[in-house]
């Protein structure tokens, strides 16, 4: 994060500089872990009767937990679907940001004025990345990075259909079987590990394996 942003957020949010903090970002980030999220998009071509077109998908990631979920899938992200989007990010009774402060997010055109407006009308602050620095928002990439090379490269998509299948398959596996080196190689959501014999799981027809033991 360029040190002209971090300075920018803490005075903002009313937070003072102090000489001995080796990091601005990083003790922003400590001071506030649990109550950040990121979002981003990712493409996708898929065949259509209209010849390959493409898809893009918006997600949000809880930086502490690592858990996912995915906020649209569109081949237009005009400032409808975006207002759209916050309102269901931001509902009142089953949001994903609903224990978050702060939304990390890109300077793509498709995060408007509204989109902003939304998330901070419903106490959300969007933070926003410099151009062209997508480590600032390394959790995000990471996860771009997961669910592109360990299922949608490895697959063909004609329709959207097949593509929601795909990434619907993707999630929980995300979720509750993959393992996770940034949580110590645990799952995102915990799960009791038995002492019985090794058992597979398969989604896609195999493109996605687990293994785990029975109780």
């Amino acid at each position: 994060m360029a040190s002209t942003t971090v300075a920018n957020v803490l005075k903002k949010k009313g937070i003072r500089p102090a000489p001995d903090r080796p990091s601005s970002w990083g003790s922003f980030l400590k001071a506030h872990w649990g109550q950040i999220a990121a979002t981003d998009f990712f493409s996708v071509e898929v065949w259509t009767p209209k010849g390959l077109t493409t898809y893009y998908v918006l997600f949000v990631i809880d930086l502490k937990s690592r858990a996912v979920t995915i906020a649209g899938i569109t081949r237009h992200p005009n400032e409808f679907f975006m207002a759209q989007v916050a309102r269901d990010l931001t509902d009142c009774v089953d949001r994903f940001l609903r224990k978050h402060r702060f939304l990390i997010l890109d300077r793509d055109s498709e995060f408007t004025d509204l989109f902003r407006i939304t998330l901070r009308g419903a106490g959300v602050e969007p933070i926003r990345t410099p151009y062209q620095a997508p480590n600032c928002n390394a959790f995000a990439e990471r996860f771009v990075l997961s669910i592109k090379s360990e299922c949608l490269d490895k697959m063909i998509f004609f329709g959207e259909d097949s593509l929601r299948r795909a990434i619907n398959e993707y999630i929980p596996h995300y979720h509750v079987e993959r393992c996770h080196q940034g949580l110590g190689n645990d799952t995102i959501t915990p799960h009791v590990v038995g002492n019985g014999e090794v058992g597979r799981t398969e989604r896609l027809g195999g493109v996605l394996k687990s293994y785990r033991r029975s109780a």
